[in-house]
């Protein structure tokens, strides 16, 4: 029995190299929240989620006081078990942000933990589907970026091999979006893909004006079109357009994603494996949607989303936006336009140990048994 012996806590504050923004905020910092478990035979594992700016001292009180002090002394490869105490344990506080953030951490931590016990690499691990995804690029898309700016990037991803870019829409007016995407469409011709992100920004009336302007540019799909917790105008946006609606970045709940999917109200999931509470659930999440016949193409994390997509059928891209560097600098393979998840055991993240101690914004926490 791999029983758990102790665990760390650390927090870092990323900030990105490039300004973010999008239609309803600005991406200044990321809080990365890291947990590190060790079992009484000396293997540990590591695991991680993420805030934009706020919250992360939240996640760290909720892994501290409530869920850490559950993992000591627990078999760590019953992982179903473990992320179904925690659940019940915030049962006050579940579904929701902080709540799956914390979870996050501490469940992708067990699945490291277990891959390197078995050494086996999470994406064969978890089903070893492929063995690389195509890549898209949202690092040049961002919602402030000008129109020349916008169309350069993307060639410029094109020569390197990419096969997409994403592009955040939301301008004032529907004929600065527009003008925005046309220029894109004809400067990279009708085999490149364009996706377009809206942060849910738009009313029902609104997105169905939109729409008309992204069929016109044959975007690969419309993201976050509306509030996320509006599933009936979803359904009714993606029953009146062509252009594929996609979801799921600001869902927390395999639940969740059985209304989307149940209603026929999305043709695309997002499930963002640190939004939604781990590895554990987002594998049922890719699966649900399998069997709808519903493409899983994640939100962020690309670094260890990149196993999740290898390890399933029905992942066609990887989101590529740089998050980790700082504190694993080995980074992602990509050859061609093409990310290929790490051979070696665990999440596949080679954590640079010194500059995470070096870059900590907290004191590191420790219980154990």
């Amino acid at each position: 029995m791999a029983r758990i012996e102790k665990v760390e806590i650390f927090m870092v504050d990323l900030k990105p190299k490039v300004r973010r923004t999008d239609a309803i905020q600005s991406f200044e910092s990321q809080e990365t929240p890291i947990v590190r478990i060790t079992d009484a035979d000396g293997a540990t594992g590591t695991g991680y989620s993420y805030t934009i700016g706020t919250g992360g001292p939240s996640v760290i009180a909720l892994l501290e006081r409530t869920l850490v002090p559950l993992l000591i002394g627990r078999d760590a490869d019953r992982i179903q078990d473990i992320w179904h105490a925690m659940l019940f344990r915030t049962h006050a506080t579940a579904v929701g942000a902080i709540t799956s953030l914390a979870m996050a951490a501490v469940d992708t931590a067990l699945w490291d933990l277990r891959c390197r016990r078995a050494a086996l690499p999470l994406w064969k691990m978890a089903g070893g589907a492929r063995a690389s995804v195509p890549l898209y690029t949202t690092e040049g898309g961002w919602l402030h970026i000008e129109t020349t700016a916008l169309v350069e990037d993307a060639l410029a991803a094109r020569e390197a091999g990419f096969r997409g870019s994403k592009v955040k829409i939301g301008k004032p007016h529907l004929a600065e979006d527009r003008a925005r995407l046309l220029a894109m469409r004809e400067a990279l011709g009708a085999d490149y893909e364009i996706m377009t992100d809206a942060n849910q920004a738009f009313t029902l009336a609104e997105a169905r004006r939109r729409a008309k302007v992204l069929e016109e540019a044959g975007v690969a799909w419309f993201e976050e079109p509306l509030p996320a917790d509006d599933v009936a105008a979803h359904r009714q946006l993606a029953a009146g357009t062509f252009v594929p609606v996609a979801v799921g970045e600001s869902l927390y709940s395999l639940s969740q994603f059985k209304d989307y999917l149940q209603a026929g109200a999305c043709s695309v999931v997002q499930a963002d494996v640190a939004r939604v509470g781990g590895i554990t659930p987002w594998l049922k999440i890719a699966h649900l949607a399998e069997a709808h016949n519903v493409a899983i193409c994640p939100h962020f994390l690309m670094e260890l989303h990149v196993s999740l997509v290898c390890a399933v059928e029905n992942a066609p891209w990887l989101e590529y936006i740089p998050q980790l560097d700082l504190i694993a600098p080995e980074g992602m393979r990509i050859e061609n336009g093409q990310a290929f998840p790490s051979d070696a055991p665990g999440l596949g993240i080679a954590w640079d140990w010194d500059e995470i101690l070096a870059r900590g914004v907290m004191t590191p926490i420790a219980l154990a048994a």
